[in-house]
Order: structure tokens, then C-alpha cells, then sequence
């Protein structure tokens, strides 16, 4: 059992290791001046796309657009536990199902009472 654990921890160690590292490096090589350091307008601005910057920087986006992205997200959530599940239904049994058509109520739940708010319409 003190093998199994040993195992863990050297992974610990071997993850804790690559991340001081990774982020040692850069530091390191800026300090013996490999990485150079001269800041400058053009390298400060705003890079967007390779087209130059029209207008503010900054947009302020409708909410909806993350509501909508949070809706892509539930069905993309549906679809990832709903393929294992189809794909097994004879191996899994009764159990399965109602977990399952269960899932789907708390789903069809949630999407009813936000099309009953009306978070779905775009005005």
C-alpha cells in the first residue's frame, strides 16, 4: 500500500517540479539578459487580428451573449453524458434510465423556466 502512495507523491513531486521550472526559466533568462527588455508604443498597443485598433478598446457586450453561450454549454453537457449512455443501455439496465430520464427532467426543467423568463428572445 506504501508503494501506491509513493507513486502519488512522486508524481506530486515530478508536477510540482515541471511547474517551478517552467515559470524559472523565463525569469532566469531575463535576468542574464537572453530575453530582451525594451518596451516600446508599438509593442504596448492593442493587437487585434493583425488589423490596427478603431475606436475604443474597450466593448461592453450585451448579457445575452453569455446566456447563450451558457445554453451551448448545457447541450453540449447533454450530449456528453448522453452518448455513453446510449451506446451502453443494454449493459446498463433499468437503473440507468431513470438516473438518466431524471438528468433530462432537471434539464427541461432549467430550459423551461428560462424560456418562461424570456432569456431566450433577443430583443
Amino acid at each position: 500500500m506504501l508503494t501506491q502512495f509513493s507513486y502519488v507523491g512522486l508524481f506530486i513531486i515530478i508536477g510540482a517540479v515541471f511547474i517551478l521550472v517552467t515559470l524559472g526559466i523565463p525569469i532566469l533568462l531575463t535576468h542574464l539578459g537572453v530575453v530582451p527588455k525594451k518596451p516600446s508604443k508599438v509593442k504596448q498597443d492593442t493587437y487585434e487580428c493583425g488589423m490596427e485598433t478603431t475606436g475604443r478598446s474597450w466593448v461592453q457586450f450585451n448579457f445575452r451573449y453569455y446566456i447563450f453561450a451558457l445554453m451551448l454549454i448545457v447541450v453540449d453537457v447533454l450530449a456528453v453524458f448522453l452518448y455513453p449512455w446510449a451506446a451502453n443501455l443494454g449493459d446498463l439496465g433499468a437503473p440507468a434510465f431513470f438516473v438518466i430520464a431524471f438528468f433530462l427532467f432537471i434539464v427541461t426543467v432549467g430550459y423551461i423556466y428560462a424560456w418562461k423568463k424570456k432569456a431566450l428572445e433577443w430583443q
